[in-house]
């Protein structure tokens, strides 16, 4: 198994406008090399309730087309959500995408009543846990933060974890920073699992204001943060050997 190199992309997206953030993400990701790129939440449209207009057929999604095409030229995987219509329902659909083509989804649990967002995507009902590069990868996201049942870690009858890495994609407003700085750092800290939260900046059509706050979180807490409040993107190393030992050190999985 070997260390995981991730690029945490904080955008400022574009309202309803899936080509300007094609060629916005094309711009911000020009020279990396990583192994995951993670984009934040609904990443072609921004958090758009306009659900006739904007959703995409699973089975022909040009986005999902592009994610597919962008793996191949960057030689990497991609998590990101967007509105997807399947089996008849309209859903917030993570999509995790490897260079390989291989796709896995994952359709949000917790939809967002506040911001009317449950009057008009259905709720998902499963978990989704990928296999990449070794490395067992938990998706998320944005509301599905604040309920920490949702993904509690548990030893599996081969004494190994289930995950080892949680995705949150997200856009979560900055007068709720404070929230997503927190719960990020405790969700790691509970499921002595490395965290990744990517999260946009600038304002949505609404007048929302998003400060970003990307970082990622190991097991103990630890925190690397994006520079807030501007486009940012940086790339980080998972390491492997890092998270072995902290949980051979303190095994607090095994008591739960």
């Amino acid at each position: 198994m070997q260390d995981l190199r991730v690029t945490l992309v904080q955008a400022d997206q574009k309202w309803e406008d899936k080509t300007a953030n094609f060629e916005n993400y094309r711009r911000l990701l020009v020279g990396v090399k990583t192994d995951l790129i993670v984009l934040p939440e609904m990443f072609q449209t921004g958090f758009s309730m306009n659900t006739s207009e904007m959703a995409e057929d699973l089975e022909s999604s040009k986005s999902i087309k592009w994610l597919k095409q962008f793996a191949i030229e960057k030689e990497c995987a991609i998590y990101t959500s967007l509105i997807i219509n399947r089996d008849g329902k309209v859903y917030n659909e993570g999509v995790f995408v490897q260079p390989d083509q291989r796709t896995s989804y994952y359709s949000k649990r917790k939809t967002f009543g506040l911001a009317g967002e449950s009057d008009h995507f259905a709720s998902g009902n499963d978990e989704t846990i990928v296999d990449y590069l070794g490395w067992n990868i938990q998706l998320q996201i944005c509301y599905d933060l604040r309920f920490p049942e949702i993904v509690r870690n548990k030893i599996l009858p081969n004494q190994s974890p289930a995950y080892d890495v949680i995705v949150y994609v997200a856009n979560w407003p900055e007068k709720r920073s404070a929230h997503w700085n927190t719960l990020l750092n405790a969700r790691a800290i509970e499921n002595q699992s490395f965290v990744i939260g990517v999260n946009r900046v600038g304002k949505d059509q609404n007048g929302l204001a998003y400060c970003g706050d990307s970082k990622l979180v190991n097991a103990l807490g630890e925190e690397k943060k994006l520079k807030p409040r501007e486009e940012s993107v940086k790339s980080f190393t998972l390491k492997i050997d890092e998270l072995t030992a902290m949980r051979k050190s303190l095994p607090f999985l095994k008591d739960a």
